[in-house]
């Protein structure tokens, strides 16, 4: 892991400046603050509770800033701008490494709970509520492991971003596996591959890019109202996050919207039909399931990093004014629909009380009986009508307002507006390049540490925080790292084997000719 960590510096220098004064160095400051989230200290506050000599020492210092001196460092970085630059090189080296021509697209909403932005509402699936916030876009892999995001101005829904700022984004920056001629020559060989849920369904969205582009997409199927028969479905062994399953799998060519698609549905055991299209041509249908079902390792990421990273914190509250050509949702517009919404569910619900009452009318033979049901009937009939004038009401006061508006021709105290988003981008670089440096970490220990992906990140951690020895050994050149005991022998030869590969890095530490070598009390 500390092998990632390292090389971490230059590349912040890449784009940042040196600090023009102090003690601390921005390499001092990027590692101090990745050891932080490593060691799960959440801000610079709860250094206090550290022993600054001892974290100085794994950086080549006597002592770490303390709290204070630490956000102004922190602060001089982000007033440099430079956190985009940063990301997109990061992100370049990281889709070069893997080759990677699939990558998975989901929003996240961090809530906002403060009073000095005016924000947009967007809807916070994990919480089942529309509440004002900041809406990140996400780009990751299979597998979850993150190469970069894009932040959202006001209320842009994920097809939108997609075509504005995604692929965009995906061609300008990111490496292509295949050329223009490859491309030119196979009219069905994909440039790439996009995964994301029905939040960015469209069907002539997915054929112009195709055919401007050769971006194929893999998604979920909206409105589908016909059944397949359970005799043209076939066992298909997939293999999702490590773990192989059986999947009962059957494809079709499908035209939606005039536009042509493979669709493949799978069965589940309850009888259910779920519905992926595509126009990636080139996949099987294991291999379009595997993308398809893989998604949730994305989701994964987003839990796990709340969780252990503090990944919703705000971490700045200045505020920035939008453009005010920005067409938005009009707020009073938006209100009254749902209110519009909300009566005509009421309605639809006494409908439906209404309908069950009048059969049961039919059925009755006690004179008594018919009696009481039919007031029930009046009583609903009534309801029915006095919701019906209410929605009627709604919509003619919702004519007063257009759909849309611009910024600048909101009312003052209700014009959005936006959080300044340098100071958490800059934090959400570091603590993507820590998850990735966990993962990696913990994919060298599955060989040697035979358990769930869960209890295999817990033992990652537990690794982190055991204490070690540093000792400098000038005579051969080498700054040696003891790790001290674990609590079983079989974490302890685990440890063991994963140190050899370290060790075989022959990794430098920073500013110093010091070749890092690894071993433990027990070796």
């Amino acid at each position: 892991m500390i092998e990632s960590l390292l090389t971490l510096p230059p590349t912040s220098q890449n784009h940042y400046k040196e600090l023009d004064k102090g003690y601390y160095y921005i390499d001092f400051i990027v590692l101090l603050q990745a050891f932080m989230y490593l060691c799960r200290i959440k801000n610079p506050e709860q250094l206090s509770k550290v022993n600054p000599g001892e974290l100085g020492r794994l950086l080549g210092i006597d002592r770490i800033p303390e709290a204070r001196c630490l956000r102004g460092k922190i602060k001089m970085i982000n007033a440099q701008g430079k956190s985009d630059e940063w990301n997109r090189e990061l992100a370049r080296i990281w889709v070069g490494d893997d080759e990677n021509q699939f990558y998975y697209i989901d929003g996240h909403v961090q809530v906002y709970n403060g009073h000095k932005a005016t924000l947009a509402k967007k809807y916070v699936a994990r919480q089942k509520l529309c509440l004002p916030g900041v809406q990140e876009f996400w780009i990751n892999d299979e597998t979850g492991m993150p190469y970069f995001y894009i932040r959202g101005q006001v209320n842009e829904k994920l097809l939108e971003m997609l075509e504005t700022k995604i692929i965009p984004e995906i061609l300008e920056q990111m490496p292509q596996k295949y050329t223009h001629q490859e491309l030119a020559e196979d009219r069905d060989l994909p440039r790439f591959t996009l995964v994301f849920d029905r939040e960015g369904y469209s069907p002539v969205f997915f054929e112009r890019i195709w055919k401007s582009y050769q971006i194929a997409v893999i998604t979920y199927r909206k409105n589908v109202t016909s059944v397949w028969d359970d005799t043209e479905f076939e066992d298909v062994t997939v293999c999702i996050e490590g773990n192989t399953t059986t999947m009962k799998l059957a494809e079709k060519e499908v035209e939606i919207n005039h536009v042509r698609f493979r669709e493949v549905r799978k069965l589940s055991d309850d009888g259910h039909q779920t519905s992926v299209i595509t126009t990636n041509r080139k996949l099987s249908i294991a291999m379009i399931a595997y993308y398809m079902f893989s998604r949730w390792c994305q989701e994964n990421f987003f839990r796990y990093m709340r969780q252990n990273y503090d990944f919703d914190k705000m971490l700045q509250y200045t505020v920035e004014q939008l453009d005010g050509n920005i067409l938005v949702n009009h707020p009073t517009y938006s209100k009254i629909t749902r209110q519009i919404g909300k009566t005509r569910e009421k309605i639809a619900r006494r409908e439906a009380k209404l309908y069950r009452l009048i059969e049961k009318e039919i059925a009755q033979d006690l004179q008594k009986e018919q009696k009481k049901n039919q007031a029930h009937q009046q009583l609903l009939q009534s309801e029915i009508e006095q919701l019906q004038l209410e929605a009627e009401q709604l919509i003619q006061e919702r004519k007063k307002y257009p759909a849309k508006v611009k910024i600048k021709d909101m009312p003052g105290h209700i014009r959005y507006n936006q959080l300044c988003g340098e100071s958490k981008h800059f934090q959400n670089i570091i603590k993507i390049i820590c998850f990735r440096s966990e993962t990696a970490f913990a994919n060298l220990l599955t060989p040697h540490y035979k358990r769930a992906s869960d209890e295999i990140r817990e033992f990652v951690k537990t690794i982190i925080k055991t204490p070690i020895n540093l000792h400098p050994d000038y005579d051969n050149n080498r700054l040696i790292v003891t790790l001290y005991s674990l609590s079983t022998p079989r974490q302890n030869y685990a440890v063991n084997e994963i140190l050899d590969i370290l060790n075989a890095s022959e990794t430098k530490f920073p500013g110093t000719e010091l070749t890092v070598f690894y071993k433990t009390t027990t070796s």
